[in-house]
């Protein structure tokens, strides 16, 4: 098992190569040369996307973004400093929050990404690792924090046309969003209430139990894990 990065070593040219070489190839950098998994969350205003390479940055510079989220967290790496680098010196605004593809959402990080969407600077990109899980939660909570779209709707952002397979173990976020239009229909409330939604996770929404009544199909799990290497 390779040693963690630290910034002392990436700031030496055997560390920047070993840095290029964990983008590239050991986090799937190369196939991302001929693939795009980029799209409009909200006209003009908030993109998702895969694990932006430094050029990628650049180019979301020029575009006139001011934000770029990165869902993957703050773990000292080689990619995650190369990132931090060319934002720095593109004068971007980088943010880092920790968000799981294979666990409900805690009622804390679903709080914290209210904040953030209200905080950060716009436009934004927001991305994880192969802009099909993480990111696609992180539209759909946008759309129904910010631009009020009904959540049944703005769940088309969990798709398989961005990659995302709710049959394996991803598929938990769809239960934890599901179970609260469930119940916000039972009780006949406004699926675009934001507060309301908000009621139900800090009174009745329990992720552990959500996560252990999840069954996940055994050859999704096998696509996604051992085939996509998905985090």
């Amino acid at each position: 098992m390779a040693t963690p990065m630290t910034k002392e070593e990436f700031a030496t040219p055997a560390g920047r190569k070993r840095a290029w070489a964990q983008l590239m190839l050991g986090d799937h950098g190369v196939l991302r040369l001929f693939y795009s998994n980029t799209h409009e969350v909200s006209p003009g205003k908030l993109w998702r996307s895969f694990q932006p390479a430094p050029r990628d940055i650049k180019t979301w510079g020029k575009r006139g973004i001011r934000t770029i989220i990165n869902l993957r967290g703050d773990k000292p790496n080689g990619r995650y400093f190369l990132e931090e680098e060319v934002c720095r010196k593109q004068e971007l605004e980088f943010v880092s929050l920790r968000i799981f593809s294979r666990d409900a959402p805690a009622r804390e990080t679903l709080h914290d990404v209210r904040r953030l969407f209200r905080t950060i600077q716009y436009p934004a990109m927001m991305h994880c690792k192969s802009g099909a899980d993480r990111v696609g939660l992180m539209s759909v909570l946008y759309l129904f924090f910010e631009e009020n779209l009904p959540l049944d709707q703005a769940m088309a952002q969990l798709s398989f046309k961005y990659g995302h397979i709710r049959q394996g173990k991803t598929g938990i976020l769809d239960a934890a969003l599901e179970s609260y239009i469930e119940y916000a229909n039972a009780r006949g409330v406004s699926l675009s209430n934001v507060d309301e939604f908000f009621t139900w996770v800090d009174n009745e929404y329990d992720p552990i139990a959500l996560k252990a009544e999840f069954k996940p199909e055994p050859i999704s799990d096998f696509l996604t894990d051992k085939i996509l290497r998905r985090e």
